[in-house]
């Protein structure tokens, strides 16, 4: 596998480990060739879920067909970069560890230059050309072929595959992804209330607290930082007094004085809608009485309401 290369994720969900070494031995449906990231989670006890965060064993996670620029190679593993998740950690793209064997090269790919489908299911099945099937998440955003009357053919890191037109929304380019409003962000959140929290989560199998309010977001034509911190310093800054839907909110130790660690959306009336931690789902509280009132420090709009994305 040669360095400084693109390459593409041929997995339905691959997780950006910290290092090589990170996965443990529960892990290894995550980290097998065709992932089984449902199967993975479905092992994981509370305790083994929490020390994903408390070890420090993953970073983030990538979906089918994104793109990763790999800097450096060691046994099974390569060391990459993911462009599209900003990150303080690395200016060319969020750092982390994935499988070689959960990467592909592909000649020809043009994510950047064609027009996509963005899957606005949940979950949806492709049909490979080999017959293969996977569940792919929401947000992922494949190639576009052509179009049939109840099917999209795509572009795949393997070849082509089959999507259900009614799982996917088609859009000229993926700069020109229709721009939603507050209100968009808070439905595009909202339709996971109830899914668990995961740490480092960046699919619709699980999200962590800025991976919701980044999915959230990109489900509405804007690219944001992938951490809270790096959130925080992103958007336009807004009054707390002066919150709208879809405004996303953030939250430190030490009652808002401390480090930041927490990030959710405004629901309105005085309502967060969030994923909270380990062993908690995503849900929707009333902010007044509870420790989030007392911790909430900051407050970011990365969208306007008329969706011409003039937000920076």
């Amino acid at each position: 596998m040669e360095a400084n290369n693109k390459w593409l994720v041929n997995v339905p969900v691959a997780t950006l480990w910290t290092s090589y070494d990170s996965p443990r031995g529960i892990d290894q449906q995550a980290i097998k060739k065709i992932a089984d990231i449902e199967g993975w989670l479905s092992t994981l006890t509370y305790e083994t879920s929490l020390d994903l965060c408390n070890s420090n064993l993953v970073q983030s996670q990538l979906l089918y067909g994104e793109e990763v620029i790999v800097i450096e190679e060691k046994e099974d593993w390569v060391h990459v970069l993911v462009q599209s998740q900003a990150s303080s950690k690395n200016k060319q793209g969020y750092p982390g560890w994935i499988p070689s064997r959960q990467l592909r090269q592909r000649e020809g790919w043009s994510i950047n230059k064609s027009r996509v489908a963005v899957i606005r299911a949940k979950k949806a099945k492709i049909l490979l050309d080999n017959k293969q099937e996977l569940l792919l998440s929401y947000l992922t955003i494949l190639p576009v072929i052509a179009e049939e009357q109840a099917s999209v053919i795509v572009q795949t890191p393997e070849g082509t595959g089959i999507l259900n037109s009614g799982d996917v929304s088609i859009c000229e380019s993926i700069s020109e992804q229709p721009k939603g409003n507050g209100a968009d962000i808070v439905q595009a959140a909202e339709q996971f209330l109830g899914l668990p929290y995961l740490w480092g989560g960046m699919s619709s199998y699980g999200y962590d607290c800025s991976g919701l309010s980044y999915a959230a977001c990109k489900a509405n034509g804007y690219i944001i930082p992938r951490d809270a911190h790096d959130q925080a310093a992103a958007g336009e800054k807004v009054d707390i007094t002066q919150l709208l839907p879809g405004d996303l909110l953030f939250f430190a130790y030490e009652e808002g004085k401390g480090s930041l660690h927490h990030v959710g959306i405004y629901y309105g009336e005085g309502k967060l809608l969030h994923s909270p931690n380990t062993g908690k789902m995503i849900e929707i509280i009333d902010l007044k009485g509870t420790v989030y009132e007392k911790e909430l420090c900051a407050a970011r709009r990365y969208w306007n309401e008329w969706g011409n994305n003039d937000v920076k």
